[in-house]
């Protein structure tokens, strides 16, 4: 088992270094092609073939998300008529380690009539077929992590880190923002990060634990039990919180005092809690949770009374914690 471990280190040892190697290559090229990619009117459209076609998808897919319209054309469709897809607006970015691949070299000369602007992204920079391209990406690296140099497997693992660096420096430059990255991912656990309120989580109603500082730790321990969240806010006449209960307090307090059940909820409930408002981002209020280390929170409005409370569990459940 030993032995498995060691191959997998080396090659993750050999696929962080290519990365490395790429800042190294961030020169006037990069610059360029950051320019073109910021400037275009259309679609930026990625090619490749192979291995380097599957990691075009993924740096098209991360394009888009964060604000760059993008699509994937694969070059051997698009000379069986999907060029036709294609405007002069668009910017290609071409995906090919060694530039030797056969559809490669066919599709480029059509994108040159079509007038379309052709972005690199090679390990030869020096091919013969990148001639009339507008910018050359260097994506070369040392050494395959494949123990025969031939799989592609680093390179392949730098082209991708490049085309995330290309993805970031412009969505950057074009001034994408956290509100936009929530328009464009309504879905998921990136989507309720980025949208997700407090409000949306907590529970209220009966399902808030609330009693009068009137309370009993026993009639609030009742309270506590049957909504299942293991605290309560304590209120006071004006139906305002001035304090907040768990049953790791009442843990604490039996440890000491065992008939603390029939003492006031105001005599061991912790006073002028921490609170959250309905309106704050549900993550967060998760922060509030994991530094404070507390699993759940009331939560109230202007008007200091509490309007529900927000159960590490629910966080949980929604991928947030």
């Amino acid at each position: 088992m030993q032995k498995f471990k060691i191959i997998a280190r080396e090659t993750l040892k050999a696929e962080s270094q290519a990365v490395k190697e790429q800042i190294k290559h961030l020169d006037s090229n990069f610059d360029k092609a950051v320019s073109l990619m910021k400037n275009c009117k259309g679609h930026v459209v990625v090619m490749g073939l192979g291995k380097s076609g599957l990691i075009g998808r993924k740096i098209s897919a991360t394009m888009s998300s964060v604000g760059i319209p993008s699509m994937f054309l694969h070059p051997a469709e698009g000379l069986h008529g999907d060029l036709g897809m294609l405007i002069k607006d668009d910017v290609i970015i071409m995906l090919s380690y060694s530039g030797e691949t056969e559809e490669i070299k066919k599709v480029l000369p059509v994108l040159s009539k079509m007038k379309i602007k052709v972005i690199v992204m090679t390990g030869k920079t020096k091919a013969q077929v990148w001639q009339n391209s507008e910018a050359i990406i260097n994506c070369s690296i040392e050494k395959e992590a494949c123990p025969y140099n031939l799989a592609p497997t680093s390179s392949t693992t730098a082209m991708l880190a490049m085309g995330d660096a290309l993805a970031l420096t412009v969505s950057h430059l074009k001034g994408f923002k956290k509100e936009h990255l929530a328009i464009l991912h309504p879905l998921g656990a990136i989507g309720k990060k980025l949208t997700m309120q407090v409000n949306d989580l907590m529970r209220k109603g009966r399902q808030n634990p609330v009693v009068k500082q009137t309370a009993t730790v026993g009639s609030a321990l009742l309270v506590m039990t049957g909504t299942r969240v293991g605290a309560t806010s304590v209120v006071d006449a004006r139906g305002k919180i001035i304090g907040f209960f768990t049953d790791g307090d009442l843990r604490r307090h039996l440890q000491r005092d065992e008939k603390i059940l029939k003492k006031k909820i105001t005599n061991v409930m912790t006073k002028n809690p921490m609170v959250i408002t309905p309106e704050m981002m549900a993550v967060e209020a998760a922060e509030i949770l994991k530094k404070y280390k507390i699993d759940n929170i009331p939560v109230v409005g202007k008007n200091k009374k509490p309007l529900g409370i927000l159960d590490q569990g629910d966080l949980l459940a929604e991928g947030i914690l």
